[in-house]
Order: C-alpha cells, then structure tokens, then sequence
C-alpha cells in the first residue's frame, strides 16, 4: 500500500530528474558565466541555478500548491499545509561553473519540521540517491534500486575523511587550521565541492567520515537523511548538525571521531 511518504518520493524524484536534465542540456561547453555572488566574491551563483530552481518550484507547487518551499536562490513560499520542500538547485555551483563532474539535485520534504524524504541526483552522471525516513536509503543500478548500508569502520586512522571550506576567508583560514591537526590522524581527506554529495557517498562507502561548517539547511537536509537511512551517525557541536558543524560517521568509530573533531578545533 502507498503512503504519503511514497507519493512525496515519487514527486522528488521526477521533479529531481527533470531539474538535473534542464542543467545538463542548458550547461555549455568550457566554463559557465557567473550571474551574482553570494557570502564573498568566490561564492558564485549562475542564470542555470536560478532558473532550474524557478523550474523545481513551479513543478512541486504546481502539485502541490498548499505545500511551502524553501529554496537557495529564491523566497520562501509559506503554505498552508504540513509539507515544507527544501531545496539546492545545484549544489556544488563551483564544480558545476568549471565543468567537474561533482554538482548535484538535492530535494528534501519535511512534514511538521522533519525530514521525511530525500532526493540527490548527480546531475554530472546521473547517480540517484533517495530516502524515506524509517525506511533506508537507496541508490539505484540497471537492476533496480539497491539499499545502502554504510560499511563499518575498523579504525579512525584509516578513516577516510570527506571535508570542504566556507568561501569567507577568514573562517576558511581557521578550517584549513583545523584540518591540519586532524590531518595526521586520519588516513587522509577529499574535497569533492559538493556536500549533497559527500553526505550521500558516505552512505555508499567512498568515504568513512565527514566534517564541515557552514551547511545550509537545502546543503543537509535531502543528504542527510540519506546518511542517517544507511546507519550514519550525524552530529553538531551541540547534538544538533546545523551551520556551526555537521559531522558524520559510522558509529564504530563516530565518538572518537567527534571528539577529534571537537579537539581539532572546528
């Protein structure tokens, strides 16, 4: 039988597939122009995220008309119903401004303030990823959906360890600090450009750890219930992952990698 849940998924995912075809077919060959930044003059924002967001909302409240929205690019629309869409047009705009194969779709529904649904499709290859809460989180192959179980992890310092940096410079200055003390404890770190992404492969096992400050809530929201579905532990400084931190891991080692965290400085 079909939920609520179910049809909120459905429409995540058709409205995600549909945004992540518009962003293919309008991106052009070499580097795209940058229309307006946003937190420093590094932090970019292009014509394709405004418009595949514009794309997203008119599709979601189109079906959903009472629904609220919660946008990167946009205003937020304050509905009159118990579901909120929260929404990234394209996270990872900078990989996505130079062409690296790392930007994606990230869809979230929450009802009554929890994240009940989450979408995430890499726009550059087509990997989905989604979750319904209680239910696990999945990707899916030429077979059909396969659920995602984050891999145990035997020791911290083999731990590899998914990070990225604000675009202010002074806060990216004290992270790069913090990643220099964490660096010799850890089996080494990546940085794809794309949190959406991180949190989701994570989830899959490309990585064993992620650490990062300044997530939005359209950053966290879809890939973090995506995490959580495939056994992440996910924290902040106080409990609570929000801009100030989010860290994550697998709960073999997510207290001892929290408390490095904390340690390090972050």
């Amino acid at each position: 039988m079909r939920t609520h849940t179910d049809e909120l998924l459905d429409l995540a995912r058709a409205v995600g597939r549909e945004a992540a075809l518009y962003v293919a077919g309008a991106r052009p060959r070499g580097r795209v122009d940058v229309s307006a930044t946003k937190s420093s003059p590094t932090d970019v924002v292009t014509a394709i995220d405004e418009e595949c967001e514009r794309l997203i909302r008119a599709r979601i409240l189109d079906a959903r008309p009472d629904d609220s929205f919660q946008g990167e690019e946009g205003d937020d629309i304050h509905g009159s119903s118990d579901v909120e869409w929260i929404v990234d047009p394209i996270d990872g705009t900078v990989n996505f401004v130079y062409g690296l194969p790392f930007y994606a779709v990230s869809i979230a529904a929450a009802v009554n303030g929890e994240v009940e649904v989450g979408y995430v499709i890499n726009i550059a290859n087509d990997d989905e990823y989604t979750a319904i809460r209680g239910e696990g989180s999945y990707t899916y192959t030429e077979d059909g959906p396969r659920r995602l179980r984050a891999p145990v992890v035997e020791r911290l310092d083999h731990a590899l360890v998914a990070t990225g940096f604000s675009y202010v410079p002074a806060i990216r200055a004290t992270q790069a600090a913090a990643v220099a003390r964490m660096l010799p404890r850890v089996r080494d770190i990546r940085r794809t450009g794309s949190a959406a992404l991180d949190l989701c492969g994570l989830a899959e096992g490309r990585t064993d750890a992620y650490v990062e400050q300044g997530l939005k809530p359209w950053d966290l929201a879809a890939a973090g219930l995506i995490a959580r579905e495939a056994g992440i532990e996910i924290s902040g400084v106080d409990g609570i992952p929000g801009e100030r931190l989010v860290m994550a891991a697998h709960p073999s080692v997510s207290g001892e990698f929290f408390d490095l965290i904390r340690a390090c400085g972050f």
